[in-house]
């Protein structure tokens, strides 16, 4: 296959996904992954392409002050170039890892476009990452270079390892990051070098980015993603979101984390689309949807966590172009959905995928909303249902990816890690550890991690579930369900409940919950205890249960009873 015929092969696939936007039944039914050929490079074939004498603004970014950055899909060719070409002067080498630990700033999106042209891997970085942190992904990530604004990149003084440091905008930092940062290379100077497109020497199936996973669980797994798996994949994504071209997109994701490039990236680039950026030091509801407003933004994806905040915040007023809603991130509570279906007359479509894939499952648009439900399989990806314990498939079980044919959308592993590989792609199967619920209609619901579902009595129980009926009273802004060990019942459903502004952390507060549970909830699954409590989270944003868990087991080997907890049996009405 040729390079044209491989830019073909995407560009009728796009398409087809496209015209087909209306139909979401016949877009699952028709849509087959085309063959990209051996040396498909996303930059070169798609970008360029895309790029190529068109003037529409590609990336445009608002800051808090009321400045913003806007750049053109042809003045984000000509400068990847230019940068492609620096790369290459300072020494960097297809296969090399370069972690790029930047913000939402025009530089980073120079750099990723550059380094995929180049073959340089891309390794997006969280700022909020400690000096720890950053040794770890160092060393285990292999990487020869770091870019890094000023104030990011003094981090890296007690950080070993061999890799060049690159910094962005270091004039910018104080006299004493500039000195401690003097041996660094400037990425300006990429500025003053030649545009000429730099040759494609790529495979396809070459590493293009890697990503640390959130470690809820665990230490973080590093993902390997090709110049296919993510590039290509996308178009899952593309298709759920619903962006078209001319759209304005917008999403609440960090660079670092691997919806950055869903959203702010891949997705909407792949259609032509705006991708919009608000900038903040501190998230403000407020400033966002007027922000949202402000830029015509059509298509907007936030996680739960936002959605709840523009609720508390009483945002009523709809942003005046907006057309498609997603969320993704953790399961989306149905009472969310209602509340903006109600004052925005537009439905929050949920999705799920990993950082392992692209998108997998999501409710399209056009497609009528399942409270509580993350929707069907997207166009090219089949899933099936696979219960942990006996292997067999059915309508409830771990969400599964069928390995022949292989997924054009999953990862071809873990970054220095067999073992960790194997066991994800064990019985023929990608193991997603996600369990789900498929109804008669096809449609997806999430029960919960693997780790996380827990038996009570000998139910099982699904913390996502007890979640959405705790955040349907006023009282709780976030909550986080586990199992607290219990000598009759083996656990009893307890809740770490961040609260909402307003609400004291005292016993007539636990009460109204611990009550609310009861009605809300069957008697198996109800609250049984609660604790107000600081939920732990990763840098991601993602809770981390595990050390809600750890904490429970501790205290019940102890005997203990932690502090803070309320107990139904601490209050004569709810008793038994």
């Amino acid at each position: 296959m040729t390079e044209n015929d491989a830019t073909a092969a995407f560009f009728a696939a796009r398409d087809q996904l496209l015209d087909l936007a209306g139909d979401p039944a016949r877009a699952r039914a028709e849509f087959r992954w085309p063959d990209f050929g051996p040396s498909f490079n996303w930059a070169h074939d798609v970008f360029d392409r895309i790029a190529e004498g068109n003037e529409t603004t590609a990336l445009r970014i608002a800051e808090e002050d009321g400045t913003e950055q806007a750049l053109s899909f042809a003045e984000l060719r000509r400068r990847s170039d230019q940068v492609a070409n620096w790369l290459l002067r300072i020494g960097a080498r297809p296969g090399d890892v370069a972690m790029l630990m930047l913000g939402n700033r025009v530089e980073l999106w120079e750099l990723m476009l550059a380094a995929m042209k180049v073959g340089v891997v891309i390794l997006p970085t969280s700022v909020v990452l400690s000096a720890h942190e950053l040794a770890d992904r160092v060393e285990r990530g292999r990487v020869r270079f770091v870019f890094a604004g000023p104030e990011d990149a003094v981090k890296f003084a007690g950080v070993p390892g061999d890799y060049r440091g690159v910094g962005v905008g270091l004039d910018a930092g104080s006299q004493d990051q500039r000195a401690a940062l003097y041996d660094w290379l400037r990425f300006e100077e990429s500025r003053a070098g030649s545009d000429a497109p730099v040759a494609k020497t790529t495979a396809s199936d070459d590493p293009a980015l890697l990503y640390f996973t959130s470690g809820t669980t665990s230490l973080p797994k590093i993902v390997v993603h090709t110049h296919t798996s993510y590039p290509l994949g996308h178009l899952t994504t593309m298709s759920w979101i619903g962006v078209r071209p001319g759209d304005v997109h917008l999403v609440i994701s960090a660079p670092g984390w691997a919806k950055h490039a869903w959203s702010s990236f891949f997705g909407p680039w792949h259609v032509g689309a705006t991708i919009f950026v608000a900038n903040y030091a501190r998230f403000e509801p407020v400033r966002l949807v007027a922000e949202l407003d402000r830029a015509g933004v059509t298509s907007f994806c936030a996680p739960p966590t936002v959605w709840r905040m523009l609720i508390q915040q009483k945002l009523e007023r709809k942003p005046r172009a907006l057309r498609e809603l997603v969320s993704a991130g953790e399961p989306l509570n149905p009472e969310v959905i209602a509340r903006i279906r109600e004052w925005w007359g537009l439905e929050i479509r949920d999705g799920y995928g990993q950082t392992e894939t692209t998108a997998l499952i999501g409710t399209m648009p056009g497609e009528a909303v399942v409270p509580g439900a993350m929707g069907r399989p997207l166009p090219g990806v089949d899933v099936v249902l696979v219960n942990p314990a006996t292997g067999e498939r059915g309508d409830e079980g771990e969400i599964c990816l069928p390995m022949e044919p292989r997924p054009t959308n999953l990862m071809p592993g873990y970054f220095g890690n067999d073992g960790a590989t194997a066991k994800a792609t064990s019985g023929g199967l990608f193991h997603t550890g996600d369990v789900a619920q498929r109804d008669a209609d096809g449609m997806l619901t999430f029960v919960g991690r693997t780790d996380d579902i827990f038996k009570s009595s000998d139910f099982k129980v699904s913390p996502f579930e007890v979640e959405s009926a705790l955040l349907e009273h006023a009282a709780v802004a976030e909550a986080a369900v586990v199992g607290a060990p219990d000598d009759t019942r083996l656990n009893v459903t307890k809740a770490y409940v961040a609260l909402a502004a307003g609400w004291d952390e005292n016993a007539d507060t636990a009460r109204e919950i611990l009550a609310h549970a009861r009605v809300a909830l069957p008697p198996y699954m109800r609250v049984r205890r609660v604790e107000f409590f600081e939920l732990p989270k990763t840098t991601s944003g993602k809770i981390r249960r595990v050390e809600l868990r750890q904490r429970e087991e501790a205290a019940h080997a102890a005997g203990e009873r932690p502090a803070g907890e309320w107990r139904e049996g601490d209050f004569s009405d709810l008793k038994g």
